[in-house]
């Protein structure tokens, strides 16, 4: 196995666009940013964050509200359109609301979605939707009770269940259901979580387990190929091809009839790095260029050194201008630097 070295970028501005929006250096459009609001989480999946030795940022190390607040109009001008707030779990970000209702109505920021294991959704998902949050991914493992607190080192299913059913009656619709797919633990459910588009109009996305740090040993031995899934339920439901959307990294099947449909994430056996219109910025103020590289350029300590908005802005250029064009794992390269939980997915 080769490791990649913990690489951070130097500003070096050079030529690059300073108007209009922002494209990386293979003519990728990059307007979708995943917005990590904190690395802690009230779950402990056991292919998200290790069993011990997990060590959480500070709170002063994390960007503040005003700070998230302040980046968000310089990120529009620079292009990015689209925000999906993650963690760690978002739903344990104090003034989670205000800021959400903040983040709508910032001129040029088109969406606000969001990523959760939905444990407080049922208290709070009516005052997201009426604070502008459109869209929600729900992370659910397994159907079986047991099965999911062992996956989620003690998650409550009925408790995530309450929530799903509270965000499809506020409108947070349509639901995307997130399975992380480990050979040996979850993967004889597929079928079973397939029928739940059957009558119901969400779409259940199956990933690839990936080898991040604190987990890498879950992913040896534990991916099931997306391939392999789409056969699986072939021969159990039928299942027909539907599209491949722009960038959504989930290639979309239907079970013939259905209400919902299936996404398929495929990041470790077929990468669809050619598409990728995302960033990350983690909950301690770094662009994260890419899910499975190590590549970062810090904007808290801009923030924080007093920094104009127009300085920031073209860091956050720059930063665009040179994400990488993918992960390194056909190499044997893989990620040293944050897991999952500091990443967001």
């Amino acid at each position: 196995m080769i490791s990649a070295p913990i690489t951070f970028i130097e500003p070096d501005l050079g030529d690059i666009a300073t108007t209009g929006p922002a494209h990386d250096s293979y003519g990728r459009r990059i307007n979708y940013l995943r917005v990590s609001l904190t690395d802690r989480c009230n779950f402990r999946c056991f292919y998200c964050m290790p069993a011990v030795g997990m060590q959480f940022a500070p709170p002063p190390e994390l960007l503040s509200n005003a700070e998230l607040l302040r980046l968000m109009p310089i990120l529009a001008r620079s292009g990015f359109e689209k925000i999906r707030l993650t963690g760690g779990e978002p739903t344990l970000r104090r003034d989670l609301v205000s800021l959400v209702e903040a983040m709508a109505h910032t001129p040029g920021i088109t969406e606000v979605s969001m990523t959760t294991n939905a444990l407080r959704l049922a208290e709070l998902a009516r005052p997201l939707a009426a604070a502008g949050l459109k869209r929600l991914n729900i992370s659910i493992d397994s159907l079986d009770a047991e099965r999911f607190r062992q996956i989620t080192r003690g998650g409550d299913l009925a408790r995530v269940w309450a929530g799903i059913e509270a965000s499809e009656q506020a409108g947070l619709t349509p639901l995307k259901l997130n399975c992380v797919v480990v050979r040996g633990v979850n993967d004889d459910e597929v079928v079973e979580l397939a029928r739940l588009t059957i009558d119901r109009p969400w779409q259940m996305r199956f990933i690839e387990v990936m080898p991040l740090v604190g987990v890498a040993d879950v992913a040896d031995g534990g991916v099931v190929p997306s391939a392999e899934l789409i056969e699986r339920i072939d021969q159990a439901l039928g299942i027909e091809f539907v599209g491949w959307f722009g960038a959504d990294p989930a290639r979309t099947y239907k079970i013939p009839g259905a209400r919902g449909s299936l996404g398929f994430i495929s990041s470790v056996s077929d990468p669809f790095c050619a598409t990728c219109n995302r960033m990350r910025l983690t909950a301690d103020g770094k662009l994260h260029l890419c899910l499975l590289r190590d590549n970062e350029v810090d904007l808290r300590e801009t923030l924080r050194s007093g920094a104009a908005d127009d300085e920031i802005e073209a860091l956050i250029r720059y930063a665009v201008h040179t994400k990488p064009w993918g992960h390194g794992l056909p190499q044997g390269i893989k990620p040293t630097l944050r897991g999952m939980s500091q990443l967001g997915g």
